[in-house]
């Protein structure tokens, strides 16, 4: 039993060998950016319709719910990053505190994550890049831009940019970090556009009935499942990104003070921007117009007749977008970069290039796997399923809060979650009641791959760990 548990030693969880170590380039500033640029991007964009089509203006309750889990989850992230500053994020917490077997599958959750996060976004940006296009004359060819659901061939454009923004980040951490805090910054003043123009033409009457499908998750007569909370799994979406900033811990040259930075202060910022933004878009136009549409803030606009608004907005989705698309793709090949250097994956997709300190290999391989999901994949499906391996992450890592609390208690720590033994608590049974709220096959569709990652661990990872082979313990 010993040797499932086996675990890292958090003394040191930041000492690795030459040619594997991150170098550490990023401060505060290029945190929050991260922050932002991950947690607003698709959901806010993209999903805000998906989410009004599940719980019409009952929405912003979804928001608040989701907002609520997360904000629990941060804090528990905050202390967890700063007491162990080193790449990995869950997975690192749970390898140096839960033992190696919880910290495969947590692991193999944020592969889902990540993987399916960046595929989510990359289509998002597409739906966005060609209505943008078509408002500008450009018309491209529905086989090229749209999956083999919607009866193109692949999506070209959403491959293309999975493919580009990889490329910056094989340019180079600090590089791509800088560009990223610019085009957050585009994001955040194209939305503050999108507010200055709705907002006034809000009108009560749009919020009637205000929970047309009730609170709870239940199956509709089309057979799709709706209510606030299954608007709230869904959307739980737009929130996380915050985790992407733990990714980078060990690439922060003051962690200890940096780390807690970026992720509250992300969080704070971002929970802020949604309310607002969603109680704009729900009170201008009923849900039933907007609540289908890839790209429902600028059908808002063009609804209200401000064509060049709505053109503005899309133009910044289509240079802004790509934020999500560089933080998650940068988180991805994090976790996949610490999963081989820790021998639980191939330990020659971890050498780190010496000219641009980054991970090249691990970067290739992160970016063709997620534009092959990118280009044949359904929005709505994909966001649910990576949201069912960040809510395992988020358990975990509350879990860990707890469990080192109580092992540990006077480990000096930076940052210290407040109240933690009712934080803690609440992040774990409000992930427990949003995985109950996705739809029944995205829950199979998890446990299935869980299925198929304890066969790799068994097979593969479990003898092939730098643990194992250090000691049959």
């Amino acid at each position: 039993m010993q040797s499932w548990l086996r675990r890292k030693s958090i003394d040191r969880v930041t000492v690795h060998e030459e040619g594997r170590r991150l170098v550490p380039t990023l401060s505060w500033p290029h945190l929050v950016a991260l922050g932002i640029g991950a947690i607003v991007g698709t959901g806010i964009y993209t999903l805000i319709g998906v989410g009004a089509n599940l719980a019409g203006p009952a929405v912003l309750l979804s928001f608040v719910v989701a907002g609520v889990v997360c904000a629990c989850a941060a804090l528990a992230y905050a202390e967890m990053a700063t007491l162990m500053p080193a790449a990995g994020s869950a997975y690192t917490y749970s390898y140096t505190v839960l033992g190696e077997s919880i910290a495969w599958v947590v692991g193999w959750s944020l592969i889902l994550e990540y993987s399916l996060v960046v595929s989510t976004v990359a289509v998002g940006w597409s739906g966005y890049a060609v209505g943008f296009l078509k408002g500008m004359g450009v018309d491209l060819p529905t086989l090229l831009t749209v999956g083999p659901h919607a009866g193109g061939l692949v999506n070209l454009p959403a491959v293309l940019i999975t493919f580009v923004v990889a490329g910056l980040l094989i340019a180079g951490t600090r590089e791509s970090a800088t560009l990223n805090a610019i085009l957050v910054v585009v994001k955040v003043i194209a939305l503050a556009v999108f507010v200055a123009i709705a907002l006034p033409q809000f009108d009560a009457s749009h919020l009637e009935p205000f929970m047309p499908y009730g609170f709870v998750k239940s199956m509709g007569a089309d057979g799709v499942e709706r209510g606030v909370m299954a608007a709230a799994a869904i959307i739980f979406f737009a929130f996380y990104g915050f985790d992407a900033i733990s990714t980078a811990a060990e690439e922060t040259k003051n962690p200890g003070r940096d780390l807690s930075i970026g992720i509250v202060g992300s969080m704070i910022g971002c929970t802020l921007i949604y309310i607002v933004v969603a109680a704009a878009a729900v009170g201008a136009m009923s849900y039933t117009v907007f609540g289908q549409s890839p790209e429902p803030l600028a059908l808002i606009l063009r609804e209200l007749g401000q064509g060049t608004a709505a053109k503005v907005i899309a133009g910044a989705a289509v240079v802004a977008l790509p934020t999500v698309l560089l933080a998650f793709l940068y988180g991805q090949s994090r976790i996949f970069f610490v999963m081989s250097r820790d021998g639980l994956l191939p330990r020659g997709l971890s050498k780190v290039n010496a000219r641009t300190g980054t991970p090249v290999a691990i970067t290739v391989f992160t970016a063709i796997l997620v534009a092959a999901l990118a280009g044949v994949a359904r929005l709505d499906e994909i966001a649910a399923l990576a949201n069912a391996g960040t809510l395992a992450a988020f358990i975990a890592v509350a879990v860990c809060l707890l469990v080192l609390r109580k092992r540990d208690p006077d480990r000096p720590r930076v940052f210290r979650t407040p109240a933690a033994w009712l934080v803690g608590p609440l992040a774990i049974g409000g992930c427990l009641y949003l995985f109950w709220s996705l739809p029944r096959t995205t829950q199979l569709w998890f446990l299935a791959w869980n299925a198929i990652g304890v066969v790799v661990y068994l097979l593969y990872s479990r003898r092939s760990s730098l643990l194992a082979k250090g000691s049959d313990a």
